[in-house]
């Protein structure tokens, strides 16, 4: 699929009105991010990859994103979101736990390692899980279509579009503090965001009566 937004990057705002301190320290902090060590068991880690791969891959032709690494950072902090579903355990044994049961899910349909399957294989895997048809032990203490709602997409979704690489993908830009956005009605443009392939070059505002 042809790049909707070709040679746009939001972080060609840093430096202009759009983005204060706060919020290129912020951006620059996420952008730097490194899966840190010690948080999970290389297969859980593995299984992670693959997972995040499958859900939420990077755009293509854009930076990588950090979004595994700010998964395994929440995983690390034990954080909360200030609400959990009440069958499910607290967010860093609910992974742990989670990442095993897909491990198990993929043993016991494939007799593989999940991070071992082709794309099709992990897909089924995790369509599976998604729908609650699971044949792995290990889903009998962790519901597996609510750790999959609560847990795995709210945290990797959340951490994926948190990226610039996604902003840039689908047109955002992205933090505007201190301008912020005036022309916020439909097929309306600041002249300072995206242009869409296809659309008004100029770069200007579009109103369609």
């Amino acid at each position: 699929m042809a790049d909707p937004f070709p040679g746009y990057d939001v972080l060609d705002k840093r430096g202009s009105l759009s983005w204060n301190e706060p919020t290129r320290a912020a951006i620059d902090h996420r952008m730097r991010l490194e899966v840190p060590g010690g948080v999970l068991s290389e297969r859980q880690l593995a299984t992670l990859h693959l997972v995040a791969a499958r859900v939420c891959p990077d755009p293509e032709g854009r930076a990588p994103t950090t979004t595994l690494a700010m998964v395994v950072e929440k995983i690390a902090q034990d954080a909360s979101d200030g609400f959990r579903h009440h069958t499910l355990p607290r967010t860093a044994e609910c992974w742990r736990r989670g990442l095993d049961a897909i491990e198990a899910e993929a043993q016991a349909r494939y007799g593989a390692n999940f991070a071992s399957l082709d794309a099709a294989q992990a897909d089924a895997v995790l369509r599976e899980i998604e729908s609650g048809n699971v044949r792995a032990r290990e889903w009998d203490s962790l519901p597996p279509q609510t750790f999959w709602n609560w847990r795995l997409l709210h945290d990797l979704v959340s951490a994926h579009w948190a990226q610039p690489s996604l902003w840039s993908a689908m047109g955002f830009g992205g933090p505007a503090s201190p301008r912020g956005y005036v022309r916020t009605s439909a097929n309306r443009r600041d002249p300072w965001e995206a242009i869409e392939r296809g659309e008004d070059t100029r770069g200007l505002p579009r109103h369609r009566e």
